[in-house]
């Protein structure tokens, strides 16, 4: 990490009480909003049920929203910094709710328009990258622990609301269930996404003065750099999304009731917000790139241990160590990214990181039900998915051993 003198950084710190207004703000949003993805995760059996088709098929669904949130993500964050963020949350969390109510019209193509065009690519989309760039825009001392707290919008989604679908689920059902979230979600997010004000000092000048930078990054071109981190965020990402797309399902399989699994899945979501907190501590302390290979050898060795576990206490164990593990690992690449390169840039590069950490995570998702429906059980999926994570070692270890011999630009503005 780069010694900046600490005096120095206080006094000329951006941070103040509304940077953190605007921090909960964001996360608040982030939960409601990323409740969307969690409807096809807890009625996947019931979805494939009443289509007539395999598990891929809600499976792919799942992974669309997370495709689409990512590819969107790229011109949104740009449109963010020019109009402001407030306007792309609203009008994203119109479209999830709008998603979510064609995704129940009874057929496949319907269920991926919904959440691959819609909650995805045009919703949360809106929502997601320009809110990493828009908080990152008021912090500077404490910029890990903001970037962790507002990422935990998913988990709070994942700890909150799977049991409450599983019970809406199994009293009226999945389009029920689906159709009455996704009004709630357009509700509640427009009067929090007047919360979102103007950043200290706007980006949108600097950013329509500087282009990409030339200055060498850790002794190597900054697009291999990019390149390092972005293949190194998609491997990570496809076994990250493997339990949270599948454990339900997993659980059922084995015999375990659907609302142990549901359980199981907001025990694993809780665990990652509470401990993403002190994930976002360690990163303000030893630096993004250090932080995700901790946390992804972390979730390499819960994966591990999930795939030779078949019963539900050691399931429930499991699960609760794979959320400590992976969930420090996506807002540490984002912090990474402004650690290296300029503030202006962060419009552009943040979202193409996200880009392929959300296709990561969408691959995931649709290749365990691939797989699940090939084999007939979830062990070889869970297989691959440690390959992934291996590579992803490999990847961020190679980032970080450079860092330890070869200067590198910091850009805390």
């Amino acid at each position: 990490m780069p010694d900046f003198p600490s005096h120095s950084l206080e006094a000329a710190s951006i941070e103040t009480r509304t940077s953190w207004v605007v921090a909960f703000a964001a996360l608040a949003i982030m939960s409601i909003s990323y409740g969307a993805p969690v409807v096809a995760v807890v009625a996947l059996k019931q979805i494939a049920a009443d289509l007539g088709s395999e598990r891929s098929v809600p499976s792919l669904a799942y992974s669309l929203a997370w495709l689409g949130t990512a590819v969107g993500g790229l011109a949104m964050g740009r449109i963010a910094e020019r109009i402001g963020v407030r306007w792309t949350a609203g009008f994203g969390a119109v479209m999830v709710g709008l998603g979510l109510c064609v995704a129940t019209g009874g057929s496949a193509w319907q269920l991926y328009v919904g959440y691959g065009l819609l909650v995805g690519l045009i919703g949360n989309a809106g929502i997601n990258a320009p809110l990493y760039i828009y908080v990152s825009h008021w912090f500077d001392r404490r910029r890990g622990t903001a970037l962790a707290l507002i990422s935990s919008g998913q988990y709070v989604a994942g700890a909150i609301w799977p049991p409450l679908f599983e019970r809406g689920i199994a009293m009226f059902g999945w389009q029920w269930t689906m159709t009455r979230f996704g009004a709630f979600v357009a509700v509640a997010v427009l009067p929090l996404a007047l919360l979102l004000r103007q950043p200290p000092a706007s980006p949108a000048a600097a950013f329509a003065a500087v282009g990409r930078s030339s200055t060498a990054v850790l002794g190597w071109r900054p697009g291999v750099v990019l390149g390092f981190l972005a293949a190194a965020s998609f491997c990570c990402c496809v076994p990250m999304a493997m339990p949270q797309g599948h454990l339900v399902a997993l659980c059922t399989d084995l015999g375990i009731p659907a609302a142990h699994g549901a359980a199981m899945l907001s025990l694993l979501l809780v665990t990652a917000f509470i401990s993403r907190q002190f994930w976002g501590w360690v990163a303000d302390r030893v630096g993004g790139l250090r932080t995700v290979l901790a946390g992804s050898a972390c979730q390499a060795a819960a994966l591990t241990a999930l795939a030779l576990t078949q019963d539900e206490t050691g399931l429930f164990i499991v699960a609760a160590v794979f959320g400590f593990g992976f969930s420090g690992i996506i807002p540490a690449y984002v912090l990474a990214v402004r650690e290296l390169f300029p503030a202006a840039e962060a419009a552009w590069r943040v979202p193409v990181l996200l880009l392929c950490s959300g296709s990561g995570m969408a691959a995931g998702g649709w290749l365990a039900g691939v797989i699940y429906d090939y084999f007939g059980f979830y062990g070889p999926a869970l297989a691959t998915g440690i390959g992934f994570n291996l590579l992803n070692l490999i990847l961020v270890g190679t980032l970080v051993a450079r860092q330890r011999t070869q200067p590198y630009r910091a850009a805390m503005a």
